[in-house]
């Protein structure tokens, strides 16, 4: 019987379900310690699933008790001085700290509620320290979980709020800028605005990490611990395997997949990529290759539908678009992008004259279908909800209950089929099942941790956008740099991501660019606003694979042994369709929005058309070697598909046609002479 991919790989899906970081800093901690981290995990996972699925809490409930768990969470599995050696006795006296004004940021809200609404901006000191206590607790637990980078900008917004003349450090204020100075505020009125209002820690951002996203980070935990993960691999395997650069090209597929369930391009990188990138090396792609293919196909699972990470639970959210619209609107763009990063890996493969694998070593489609089938009706179920206008909280909570269901039906199956149902076997196989349950809750959480602390420091940045009319401010600015051409607006909206994405993740920092160049984009340039809002959360994916930061980049050299700076590269070619297809969108809004049929075919046709062949420039390949005129001949071609008038579109197109055409029938000569 043929093995499958995860099962001749280094290492199973299960070994790296839980992130890198999170298992060296595990390694380090007492068990009475795991004990609580698996408590504090399941609690918060179950306090989900019962306001998701059987009481609705209101914003106000919902959001501080989340961020309480999450903080409590995040200083107990993240210590003081890094997961690399022991807390000591000063690092648990500071821990201690951290974790009761964690516990205390969220549940005094809760508590008093009702003092502090009728109180309606007169907040008594208590409500003040609390609210410093809350603004220092997320910021710590930032720089543990996510990121120095983060915490330094969440700090300089702050200090921003309350540099001005009428603010707390009017010094700082003569500082400034002319076109970025404002009045300043005091400690009350930021802290108020932080902690005590909707537009701070506790907005948008969180809201949406408290509810939608956390219900599918903890659906994509309960896929991996049932192993719906690794049939889903497997069956991307045993559909391309054969074909030349076969795991390359099931990586794209499988990488995008669980990519956009995972909600984290990192983290699927080292889960993933921990089987495909050895695969890619031994067929013959080199280390940065195998490296930069990974990244890119990672980073696709954050612009692919149902999920797109925490995407498209935002995009609705700030649009005001069903949830399901942005879905069904967002699947021919990513097609596209995954069709190019497909094509490169084809492209490569071709190059190289590489071959594919065995058929001995490749599993069949009818047996990985056979054993792992079940896992396909949690995804139609999923579906079929949000087709019918179900909230996506409560989907999710759905979702996860079925997979429970199908995953405990299959193991009694399996249980009856290997022999006699005695009462010994049944109990084991029920202990086996809580088990998983269990370790399903935990993982759910933990990995939900350092998006919901993303978002709350972005709703500090957030509310301190709204506290000083930053927005308004960087939009003029814009406007004035680009000189009112939109072209050269989206090339500053893209530098400003890769600058954000030094600091931020994907998630906060579209919130933060959404925030900043949204309104220029829709009000100034007349962008729609459903097509700025997918515009900048696409460029927010830079940061994964553009050098010099590069995150999935730099997690898929580790994995494959090569140089980060040279896998960066690699996943930023193989990932150019972050930054045309974008392009595509603002210039071709028929693409999202609809039209006349014809158009919109057309539409689609020359998308197609100018990915491939912009691929087969870069590649200098495609059915064979490109020579060197065709390739600069084809830029300006590619450029008119672009261009918002049909009679240069057809020209453009025609050009392409008869440059690939001629390109076939060369490779074809070719092949007829050799």
């Amino acid at each position: 019987m043929a093995q499958s991919p995860s099962d001749i790989a280094p290492g199973k899906p299960d070994d790296t379900a839980v992130p890198t970081n999170l298992r060296s800093a595990d390694a380090q901690q007492p068990r009475p310690v795991l004990w609580l981290i698996t408590a504090v995990a399941v609690s918060l996972s179950l306090f989900q699933l019962y306001t998701a699925g059987i009481q609705p809490l209101g914003l106000f409930y919902q959001r501080p008790a989340h961020l309480g768990f999450v903080l409590v969470l995040a200083f107990l599995i993240y210590p003081v001085f890094g997961p690399s050696r022991p807390r000591g006795f000063l690092g648990w006296i500071l821990d201690a700290g951290f974790i009761t004004a964690g516990f205390l940021s969220g549940f005094y809200i809760i508590w008093n509620l009702d003092a502090i609404i009728a109180r309606a901006g007169w907040w008594s000191q208590t409500d003040i320290i609390m609210g410093i206590v809350c603004t220092i607790a997320v910021l710590e637990a930032s720089r543990r979980a996510v990121g120095l980078g983060m915490t330094i900008i969440g700090g300089i917004a702050i200090l921003y709020a309350l540099a001005g003349a009428r603010g707390a450090l009017p010094g700082l204020g003569e500082w400034m800028p002319g076109v970025l100075s404002h009045r300043g505020a005091n400690t009350d009125r930021l802290v108020g605005q932080l902690y005590l209002g909707q537009e701070g820690i506790f907005g948008l951002p969180l809201g949406v990490a408290a509810t939608f996203v956390f219900m599918f980070v903890l659906f994509g935990a309960f896929l991996e611990k049932t192993g719906a993960g690794k049939f889903f691999i497997d069956l991307a395997f045993a559909a391309t395997g054969r074909k030349p650069g076969g795991p390359a090209k099931a990586a794209v597929i499988a990488s995008a997949g669980m990519g956009s369930i995972s909600g984290s391009a990192i983290a699927n990188v080292v889960t993933t990529g921990s089987f495909t990138i050895p695969l890619m090396k031994r067929l013959g792609y080199k280390p940065k290759q195998a490296g930069g293919i990974e990244a890119a196909a990672s980073t696709g699972g954050q612009i692919t539908p149902p999920l797109m990470g925490a995407g498209a639970f935002l995009i609705s959210e700030y649009t005001q678009v069903p949830y399901i619209d942005i879905v069904l609107v967002s699947i021919f763009p990513a097609i596209l992008y995954l069709g190019t990063v497909y094509l490169f890996v084809h492209i490569v493969a071709m190059k190289q004259g590489m071959r594919g694998m065995s058929a001995a070593e490749l599993p069949l489609v009818r047996n990985v279908l056979k054993a792992g089938w079940q896992f396909i009706l949690p995804l139609f179920l999923l579906v079929w909800l949000l087709m019918n206008n179900i909230s996506p909280m409560r989907v999710g909570f759905w979702a996860i209950i079925a997979v429970i269901g199908v995953a405990g039906l299959r193991g009694l199956w399996v249980l009856a089929a290997e022999g006699p149902l005695t009462g010994a076997r049944i109990r084991a196989s029920i202990m086996r099942g809580l088990r998983m349950v269990f370790e399903s809750l935990e993982l759910g959480a933990r990995n939900a941790v350092a998006v919901s602390i993303a978002c709350a420091v972005a709703g500090i940045i957030v509310g301190v956008v709204g506290l000083t009319g930053l927005g308004l401010k960087f939009s003029s600015m814009m406007i004035s740099l680009s000189g009112g051409n939109i072209v050269i607006a989206l090339g500053l909206v893209l530098l400003a991501s890769l600058v954000l994405g030094l600091g931020l993740p994907v998630t906060a920092s579209y919130i933060v660019l959404i925030v900043l160049v949204g309104p220029a984009l829709h009000n100034e340039f007349g962008i729609p606003l459903l097509i700025a809002h997918l515009v900048v959360f696409w460029y927010s994916q830079d940061s994964n694979v553009t050098p010099p930061v590069a995150l999935a980049g730099f997690a898929g050299a580790a994995v494959a042994g090569a140089k980060p700076m040279e896998t960066s590269v690699q996943a930023w070619k193989f990932a150019k369709g972050l930054y045309l297809i974008p392009l595509f969108m603002v210039f071709n809004p028929e693409i999202i929005y609809g039209g006349p049929p014809l158009h919109v075919l057309w539409t689609g046709f020359t998308a197609i058309l100018g990915l491939v062949a912009f691929a087969s420039v870069i590649e200098g390949f495609l059915f064979g070697r490109m020579d060197p005129v065709s390739r600069v001949v084809a830029l300006p071609a590619i450029a008119a598909l672009f261009w918002p008038d049909f009679r240069v579109e057809v020209a453009g197109a025609a050009v392409l046609l008869v440059l690939l055409t001629v390109n076939w029938l060369n490779a074809r000569d070719r092949r007829a002479t050799v």
